[in-house]
């Protein structure tokens, strides 16, 4: 489906945008556009890559004049700009809402004008009973997305979804390459509370639902990929072991807007969501604005069904935590000297 098709790449010099260009650049597709704010990063991935294939624009989704510039002739859009780190969104909110909210407004509004085919935007376990402000505005984010997809009817020719991640392993602002710094520093790693969970998936795994959200999506879509999750003690653990370190733990207590645990998908949403093996799709809630339907028609079985969330899902130990570790280039290359390509942050 993407033969002779381009791609645009929203914040595609971020860990996400890196591999899913990396993904595409080997196949038979005609062109590849990066947009993002960084011309530093641009400018370090033009340098690094060398491709004619891949072709650089800036600009931030809060100008939509800058959205449009390179939103002309583009077949899919793959959304992951955003601001999404938990502390920032907190004490400047009304940031994360201009880019992570009207942001996203403006891309979905320039794919519809201008053809586009289909568009996923990238959005988080953490807008999902949403406590901090990135949560309560990439929330938003797929509302809006879902709104706009609800107003195209039936024979539209854009098709817009969303993909729902957990923590993705190792990408910008994580906590594993904080800790692998903090091992090589030979300082504690600092974790705030040792019986936290969090959903576990590599940039790959990622990658690959985004894939699969192109090629099975319809309108208002969203995807979860299933992912086993670790405590952050055993994380923690893992590392101290694969890095054969000396470090100790240390416990500096819960953080602005952080969670015990991270839910993926609601049981609202899990008593219509559709199990599809590796991944779950959640339909639209397509009705209209008939509120009688909403006080008469109720879902009898959403009260005995279960939220899916990283306390429920396959808990890996400390040895499943270091096996998963393990497919990360970063830990490969320290742990086993491996020369292996790792997509800069």
């Amino acid at each position: 489906m993407f033969k002779n098709k381009t791609l645009l790449i929203t914040g595609g010099t971020g860990s996400f945008g890196n591999a899913v260009l990396n993904r595409f650049l080997d196949t038979d597709i005609k062109e590849i556009r990066i947009f993002s704010r960084d011309e530093k990063k641009q400018d370090d991935m033009r340098h690094r890559l060398n491709n004619p294939k891949v072709k650089f624009y800036i600009g931030n989704v809060r100008d939509k004049r800058s959205v449009d510039y390179a939103m002309r002739g583009v077949d899919f859009i793959f959304h992951a700009a955003a601001l999404k780190q938990v502390p920032s969104c907190e004490f400047f909110p009304i940031e994360a809402v201009n880019t992570n909210v009207l942001g996203t407004q403006n891309v979905l509004d320039s794919a519809m004008e201008h053809g586009v085919k289909r568009m996923i935007v990238l959005s988080t376990d953490k807008a999902v009973y949403p406590i901090n402000a990135m949560g309560i505005s990439k929330a938003m984010m797929e509302k809006v997305m879902q709104a706009k997809a609800r107003s195209m009817g039936d024979d539209t020719s854009t098709v817009y979804c969303g993909t729902r991640y957990g923590n993705v392993m190792a990408s910008r602002g994580s906590v594993i390459p904080l800790f692998v710094d903090q091992i090589k520093a030979g300082k504690d790693l600092t974790i705030t509370d040792p019986n936290m969970t969090r959903f576990m998936m590599t940039l790959e795994d990622a990658v690959d639902l985004v894939i699969y959200a192109f090629q099975h999506g319809k309108n208002g879509d969203m995807f979860i990929q299933k992912s086993p999750a670790s405590t952050i003690a055993h994380l923690a653990q893992a590392l101290i072991e694969l890095y054969q370190s000396k470090s100790k733990v240390r416990v500096i207590g819960t953080r602005h807007g952080e969670k015990l645990y991270e839910t993926l998908v609601n049981r609202e949403e899990m008593a219509k969501a559709i199990d599809m093996g590796n991944y779950y799709r959640v339909p639209a809630d397509n009705r209209d604005l008939n509120y009688a339907s909403y006080f008469t028609e109720g879902e009898e079985k959403v009260s005995v069904i279960e939220d899916y969330h990283s306390h429920n899902t396959r808990r890996l130990d400390v040895e499943g935590t270091k096996e998963l570790l393990m497919k990360l280039p970063m830990i490969r290359r320290d742990v086993l000297g491996e020369d292996i390509k790792q997509y800069p942050d």
